[in-house]
């Protein structure tokens, strides 16, 4: 993954923070506004009966705000600003505090009867979820102790104070019931606030972890530049190699400098004829005179190779041929043969060149180990191994079972 990946990644942590809080608020905000909707219309005999005991100028206005308020949420839950939502919800949740505070000045009477209660002290927990919706869950519960005491109050008061020896009862229940769908929905909010942040925390971390190895990545290519091509062309040049190898040398690894300005656009998978051209035209920068040959190929099953591992592949035999343009000797002949098949694909690297002993190369020497061997392992079951012997030429084998 690259570092721009690391940094798209990044701001989608910052993009989902807040996803499931939002989500489970449009779950109650709709479930408050049902449960308006629902208690309208149980109630609605009440209303019609006990509003000849209240001032005229009371009920309609009073029932218009509470319910009408209290189907706002709803409404504005299908709207993707999740503030709205919270406004509407504090507006529904006032409207029920407000009717309650005012309703000592509508009261007219006669009293109502023992078993009786005031419609208003059917759903102050409902109320109380339009509070959860709208504000903090202490807030929250706050409210709902504070709509309890007073819709229970009320009750008391019309039934002409016959109840008032029960009060505390009646507020102490009232609290208890509503706190089993408060306490739920608060549960619901705060579960959805740890989903939020562990998600925001898990894409932080990946992404984090995506820098890394884009970092390490980087690293590993500019390294592998550095010693594939500045350091093997300035090599060349300090040995007196002769003009024919120096010079495609230095302006293979000039081509790659300038290519880091303006890095080409790279298409994830290859076909396998567009395999092997990758493959013929790393060994031609690397060596134009080196014989290239395909043999075996049975693609019939192959439809798509994935381009970053052949390239990593073609990254290989150049090395390969680059060393052996090196160290084999000026009359060494290079051979680079490729083998095809659904599962495997191979690459021979081999020269009749001076030879050398691999037990005696330093561990400094990091052509074979990183360029070449550590290149091949970093894919999966990848391997590379070299023959040598003084003498007797060197052979360097690629190896990579296609996924």
């Amino acid at each position: 993954m690259s570092i721009l990946a690391s940094r798209q990644l990044m701001s989608r942590a910052v993009s989902v923070s807040g996803e499931n809080v939002d989500r489970i608020l449009r779950m109650v905000a709709r479930l408050v506004s049902v449960g308006y909707v629902a208690y309208l219309t149980l109630l609605m005999p009440s209303i019609a009966s006990e509003s000849a005991r209240m001032a005229p100028w009371w009920t309609p206005p009073t029932v218009i705000a509470v319910f009408g308020l209290g189907i706002l949420p709803g409404v504005l839950s299908f709207r993707s600003n999740v503030r709205l939502i919270r406004v509407g919800a504090a507006a529904a949740a006032l409207a029920f505090l407000l009717a309650a505070a005012v309703w000592p000045f509508a009261w007219k009477g006669p009293d109502l009867a023992a078993g009786d209660a005031f419609w208003l002290a059917s759903f102050p927990g409902l109320a109380s979820l339009a509070a959860i919706v709208a504000w903090p869950i202490w807030a929250a519960f706050l409210y709902m102790v504070v709509s309890c005491t007073s819709v229970m109050a009320i009750t008391a008061a019309a039934r002409g104070g016959s109840s008032f020896g029960m009060l505390l009862t009646d507020i102490a229940f009232a609290i208890m019931f509503c706190t089993l769908f408060v306490g739920g929905a608060a549960m619901a909010i705060r579960t959805g606030r740890l989903l939020d942040s562990t998600t925001a925390m898990s894409h932080q971390a990946a992404a984090s972890a995506s820098a890394q190895h884009a970092r390490r990545v980087e690293s590993e290519r500019f390294d592998a530049l550095v010693h594939d091509s500045v350091l093997a062309s300035l090599l060349a040049a300090s040995r007196g190699q002769p003009p024919t190898v120096v010079g495609p040398l230095a302006e293979s690894t000039l081509t790659e400098l300038d290519a880091l300005h303006s890095p080409p656009v790279l298409h994830p998978v290859f076909s396998t004829d567009e395999a092997i051209t990758h493959l013929r035209s790393a060994s031609a920068d690397a060596d134009d005179r080196a014989t290239f040959d395909v043999q075996h190929i049975d693609s019939s099953a192959i439809e798509q190779l994935p381009a970053d591992d052949v390239r990593a592949v073609g990254s290989a035999l150049s090395e390969a041929l680059r060393n052996s343009r090196l160290h084999a000797g000026s009359n060494a002949c290079r051979t680079v043969t490729v083998r095809l098949s659904e599962a495997l694909l191979t690459v021979d690297v081999v020269d009749d060149g001076e030879g050398f002993d691999t037990t005696a190369v330093a561990p400094n020497r990091l052509g074979i180990a990183v360029s070449i061997i550590g290149r091949m392992r970093r894919l999966t079951d990848g391997s590379a191994h070299v023959q040598s012997s003084p003498g007797s030429g060197t052979r360097v084998h690629l190896e990579w079972p296609i996924p």
